[in-house]
């Protein structure tokens, strides 16, 4: 006999776990949404502590990030003229170097 889908142990797991009512339903989604913005006012209150002149100013989702595209492509052009030097110095840095297609591209955005 084959086995189907309510069977006595399906039938077991529904009586013991009853289904959530509307209310419980939404109260769960909105927890869910609180939780998952604070995830996200969290991830921006990290970048705003790393990125060096957020000190002080609106801490706006656009401020940081705006604030944190400006630093990575500040850090990206400062470790190509690092590399640079370190070139014209005689120093091998071919290990440390990135593509620089990604460099160009990465730098070339607004």
């Amino acid at each position: 006999m084959a086995a189907s889908s309510s069977s006595p142990a399906s039938k077991n797991n529904a009586a013991e776990k009853p289904r959530l009512s509307e209310q419980e339903k939404k109260n769960n989604h909105i927890a869910s949404e609180q939780k998952r913005r604070e995830a996200i006012r969290a991830g921006f209150d990290r970048l705003a502590d790393i990125v060096p002149g957020m000190e002080g100013q609106g801490r706006s989702e656009a401020t940081v990030l705006q604030a944190t595209v400006q630093y990575t492509k500040d850090q990206i052009n400062e470790r190509k003229l690092l590399l640079d030097t370190a070139k014209q110095m005689g120093i091998d840095v071919s290990q440390h170097e990135i593509n620089p297609d990604v460099i160009h591209e990465a730098a070339s955005r607004p």
